[in-house]
């Protein structure tokens, strides 16, 4: 696994930080005393200095003209404001955000060495551009999830600039910079863990890994020492002497199953042991780009919304912040095409019995295929024309068209057998993406369960929809029941439109408090942290 710049971040090595403080309240009194009340009105040389340092960036620019240069960190009354804006810059490590681009060290000597109006200018600008670059960081991320990864459709809610540099102004500063972070307790519990999962590095992480492809209960020997051993190691297992795979290291097992998203068989096999054998260094890179994925999220999530996790296979109803109900779900398959795309929508009606549309993509590239060497194929799906009518497959001869040519529209009428099943949920979107019913249940009893061609399937899509009606009917199954009989295409409106939020995250806060982690299914969050990385994150051991 790889490690990116210097990992031993002890508290022993850190700058103190009483010593850049002082410097920064000496600055300001050797200044002023200097200065004195001529600073009343700011020189021409200060705003000089201002205009030249900010002449790349608009922003600042507009914002000291429209104020008349008042400073904000150099000023006669600013100590608290500096000290504020460095203590804050040292907090960066913690949020997992590339420390190299905040220079605590370079601002501080800009500070002191500010001793007249150009140099105080030049300080001025330089803190402005700091803090800006540190406070959009911690609140939207540092990378744009689209130019990494395509299929993430997310644009952070990035805060225009120059409103940021007015409202830091007019605020506590202190109270300000703290208020910068995401305020979901998801973000929370993942600064938590990241802290936590440095002093695990920083003691070595949690020993030798585990040999072998299986190891069952009732085993003894060398295998299940190590195993015994590396439980002990990640706090599943209390201290033990014993050599034999025990009812106490099986609990163990299936515990960090649970927590892991793997069948609870307490059986150390394959995919067990490759899971538990991860290095915290691999699991420290999870939590940094959960961080980094929480401050791409909408601010406001809805009180009550559906919250999809592609890498977790389940599909959940959130309400005040709790689980109201949650089904397993079938995600798109690990191929070019078929991904499931990462964004958040409003889904606003559900359709019972309803036609299956098939996307031009399926039309042309798996069904006509088949109907070139079969014109009788896939006998369940209609041929369309451009005046909407069925037409007759009769004497057709399908070898003349192609991806490009083929005219016809392909669909399959509501039905038992219908590739949506019986309900399908609606948040219309760009992507084509929605929630539905499958013929295919066995698929739900797999581990992992990507195999769709992007649109999520859930194997409880009845009790979905009595969830989502409970709102706006006594009898939600019974009104549910009673469109389907009808076997009729029927759109039913949600009186309540819920907030969608499709998200992939391999590491994640479980029931329980505690945080998990999930396959890296289709490798998004690797190249993320690659991004990262590049950006300068860097992953830390934390000593003592």
């Amino acid at each position: 696994m790889r490690l990116y710049g210097n990992m031993n971040m002890t508290s022993d090595a850190m700058r103190p930080k009483g010593m850049w403080l002082a410097a920064a309240l000496a600055f300001g009194m050797g200044l002023f005393g200097a200065t004195g009340e001529a600073e009343a009105t700011e020189s021409l040389a200060f705003k000089q200095a201002i205009a030249e340092g900010a002449t790349r960036d608009r922003a600042v620019a507009e914002f000291y003209k429209a104020r008349d240069y008042d400073p904000i960190w150099t000023g006669r009354d600013d100590a608290a404001r500096r000290k504020a804006l460095l203590q804050a810059l040292e907090t960066a490590g913690d949020h997992g955000l590339p420390v190299s681009r905040y220079d605590v060290d370079a601002l501080d000597a800009l500070f002191r060495s500010a001793k007249d109006d150009r140099s105080r200018g030049r300080a001025e600008v330089a803190a402005s551009r700091m803090f800006l670059d540190f406070a959009e960081d911690l609140q939207t991320g540092i990378l744009t999830p689209g130019q990494v990864i395509p299929d993430i459709k997310r644009q952070p809610q990035r805060r225009d600039r120059q409103a940021q540099l007015d409202a830091f102004a007019q605020s506590s500063p202190r109270a300000y910079l703290r208020a910068l972070q995401p305020k979901s307790p998801e973000y929370n519990a993942l600064l938590a863990e990241k802290l936590r999962l440095e002093r695990v590095l920083g003691k070595g992480g949690w020993g030798d890994s585990v040999p072998g492809k299986k190891i069952e209960p009732g085993e003894s020997g060398a295998q299940v020492v190590a195993l015994r051993n590396r439980l002990i190691a990640m706090g599943y297992l209390r201290r033990s002497a014993t050599q034999t795979y025990d009812a106490d290291i099986q609990k163990a097992v299936q515990a960090f199953q649970a927590d892991h998203g793997l069948f609870t068989d307490g059986v150390a096999g394959a995919g067990t042991l490759a899971e538990l054998n991860a290095p915290v260094e691999k699991r420290l890179e999870q939590v940094i780009v959960a961080m980094e994925r929480e401050r791409w999220m909408p601010a406001e999530r809805g009180k009550r919304h559906v919250l999809v996790n592609i890498t977790d296979f389940h599909a959940r109803i959130i309400a005040g912040g709790k689980v109201e109900f949650q089904t397993r779900s079938v995600v798109g398959a690990n191929d070019k095409d078929r991904r499931t795309p990462e964004f958040s929508d409003v889904m606003e009606h559900m359709i019972i019995n309803p036609t299956w549309n098939v996307p031009r993509s399926i039309a042309t590239k798996e069904y006509l295929p088949m109907l070139k060497e079969d014109p009788s194929a896939v006998r369940h799906l209609k041929l369309i024309d451009q005046r909407g009518q069925v037409v007759s497959r009769e004497g057709m001869d399908f070898s003349e068209y192609t991806t490009a040519n083929f005219p016809f529209d392909m669909k399959q009428p509501p039905s038992n057998s219908n590739a949506l099943g019986l309900v399908k949920f609606m948040f219309p979107n760009p992507h084509n993406i929605y929630l539905h019913d499958t013929p295919a249940k066995s698929l739900f009893g797999r581990e992992t369960r990507a195999f769709s061609h992007g649109c999520i399937r859930l194997n409880d899509p009845f009790d979905f929809a009595y969830a989502l009606l409970a709102r706006q009917t006594n009898d939600p199954e019974g009104y549910f029941h009673s469109v389907l009989r009808t076997g009729r295409e029927t759109q039913v409106n949600l009186q309540e439109p819920l907030p969608v939020h499709i998200i992939y995250r391999t590491a994640l806060t479980g029931p329980k408090g505690r945080v998990e982690f999930r396959r890296d299914i289709y490798g998004r969050d690797a190249r993320i942290f690659d991004e990262l990385a590049k950006a300068g994150v860097v992953l830390r051991a934390v000593r003592g």
